[in-house]
């Protein structure tokens, strides 16, 4: 269960727990824990309050981000300050290496079932007979089809338990990018609820649904199997186990098209639960093997050349491995199918515009799939006609503004990550007594590949450089011979830069891709600073440098 479904006070009651944490934003700990950590780190909690507690803990991260799964790290650490003893030492899971973060997982998993099983004296894990120790998460009652569905659909339309914020109406959707470019570049905007508000930095999260096209194969895979239910099998969903709380998608009773449409993940890569279960009912030899293969340490490389490198999902596994797909029931493919999860987007404008603006580039690339690898919220996105409405969650981002209005700020956005930007510097046009305050002292760097392809919100920008509101400075990479990249001009504008650092105490701010560049800016500015990382580690510290990256 997600931590903060969990009485937290209860802790002190427990004799082993095994917590599994992700990171987000700045090292911060996810929004489901919240209120866990919090209640944790009261100074008035005894040092051996949690001294009957064994615990294990699994990060989940992406090295590509600076405070690497520092949520978990801060996790081991607090639990072990009141007294809790692991069991096992904490492991990092990262998303960037070659196998995923089953490279750690999977061993993880086997030193936890050992040190478990060790302890209890139980054997948890039998191989040679799955049903005798496979336990299902959730209960599938069959209804009968003249049974009325309910017509309002907003659990699933929004299956998350958060509320979301406001409803919106979308009135603008284009391609901003040269359509000879490589990618498809959408600016959407959105007419805003007069009850809505943000601050410049902020981010919506937005619940995509599955493609019509994804949607067909999935029902065409049922109707050739000749599988046990169809579209219109309407079910009610219980939990099998006391204290699993039923997620909200399934507290009415709906039909498979219903979780085809909104709920599961039908572009999503399988995971190792997913091929445990298509193994489930398999009675060809060489397809079960090669699926519990895929599920143990040994068959990582496996996973890595049939399922990460070529990006396959969970439909087209299903299409190679027939035997086993012929074999499942509605019932496991309840259990194997991952949830559509929201995805979050910088605001690109300020609630003062009276719209929503997103930057959203569509995920569309080529491996040796035959198909091409399509992002399943931008192409959504990309798909929505006028008029269309759409559920959000309005949220606070990372960034945090400095107080004074006089602090100069240094903002670099190559490609989408000038997003954020755009809604601070929109915010002080129309507040013109916050602009007079900033005046000049509001540096821009921007990047991309061709000023005629690819140049993002061209016209507001170069008009605010006009209008001495910005100080633009732009890098077209590949306008010329050389490539020129957003590092090399912050370096060729270094001794202005340095005296707003060191003299004007400016804040510098950093978005986009989170490969190759944040880290390419920082090693910039350190020459910038003539060398002194100390200076720029501080900055970090004291929130004067504030990256918001994503992969």
């Amino acid at each position: 269960m997600a931590m903060d479904d969990y009485q937290i006070q209860q802790l002190t009651e427990e004799y082993l727990v095994l917590f599994v944490v992700a990171t987000t934003g700045d090292g911060k700990e996810p929004d489901n824990m919240r209120n866990t950590w919090k209640f944790l780190l009261k100074r008035n909690l005894p040092v051996d309050s949690l001294s009957n507690l064994q615990f294990a803990c699994l990060g989940l991260g992406d090295s590509s981000y600076a405070k690497f799964n520092y949520a978990a790290k801060k996790l081991n650490k607090r639990l072990q300050q009141l007294g809790a003893q692991p069991i096992i030492p904490l492991a990092l899971a990262d998303d960037q290496h070659d196998y995923g973060s089953n490279a750690v997982v999977i061993p993880w998993m086997t030193n936890v079932w050992e040190e478990v099983e060790e302890r209890l004296c139980l054997n948890f894990r039998n191989v040679e007979n799955l049903h005798e120790t496979f336990f299902f998460k959730w209960h599938c009652c069959r209804l009968d089809h003249t049974a009325i569905l309910d017509e309002d659909n907003y659990h699933l339309l929004w299956p998350h338990r958060q509320t979301p914020t406001h409803s919106f109406k979308l009135i603008n959707n284009v391609r901003t990018t040269d359509p000879s470019h490589f990618q498809d570049v959408r600016f959407i905007q959105f007419e805003v609820p007069e009850s809505a508000t943000w601050l410049p930095g902020d981010i919506i999260e937005i619940h995509p649904h599955n493609s019509k096209k994804q949607i067909d194969e999935f029902f065409a895979l049922v109707q050739e199997h000749e599988l046990d239910f169809d579209s219109n099998t309407l079910v009610r969903m219980s939990s099998n186990h006391q204290g699993m709380i039923l997620p909200k998608c399934y507290s009415k009773p709906l039909n498979v098209r219903q979780m085809a449409t909104y709920i599961w993940d039908l572009s999503a890569k399988p995971r190792r639960r997913f091929f445990e279960l298509l193994a489930l009912n398999c009675e060809d030899n060489m397809e079960k093997e090669k699926l519990l293969e895929f599920t143990t340490s040994d068959g990582l490389e496996e996973v890595l050349n049939y399922i990460n490198r070529p990006r396959r999902t969970v439909l087209e596994v299903l299409q190679d491995f027939r035997h086993a797909t012929s074999k499942l029931t509605l019932e496991i493919f309840i259990e194997m199918f991952s949830f559509i999860q929201t995805r979050s987007f910088s605001i690109a404008s300020c609630v003062e515009s009276k719209t929503l603006d997103l930057l959203v580039a569509v995920v569309e690339y080529r491996t040796k799939m035959s198909s091409p690898r399509l992002g399943l919220c931008s192409n959504w996105l990309k798909c929505l006609k006028i008029g269309d409405n759409i559920l959000g969650c309005l949220k606070r981002g990372t960034m945090q503004l400095p107080k004074e209005l006089s602090t100069p700020l240094i903002m670099i956005g190559p490609g989408t990550g000038i997003a954020p930007f755009r809604s601070i510097i929109q915010k002080l046009t129309i507040n013109q007594n916050d602009l007079n305050s900033h005046k000049s002292l509001m540096w821009i760097f921007f990047g991309c590949r061709n000023r005629s392809k690819d140049f993002h919100f061209q016209n507001d920008l170069e008009l605010w450089h006009k209008q001495n509101h910005i100080k633009l400075v732009v890098a077209f990479s590949r306008d010329q011979d050389h490539k020129i990249y957003v590092q090399h001009l912050i370096e060729e504008n270094s001794q202005e830069l340095k005296k707003l650092i060191k003299e004007c105490n400016a804040y510098v701010y950093v978005a986009g891709s989170s490969t190759n560049m944040p880290k390419a800016v920082k090693e910039a500015f350190i020459n910038v600073l003539d060398k002194d990382e100390a200076y720029v580690e501080k900055m970090f510290k004291i929130n004067r440098y504030q990256e918001e990256t994503w992969s």
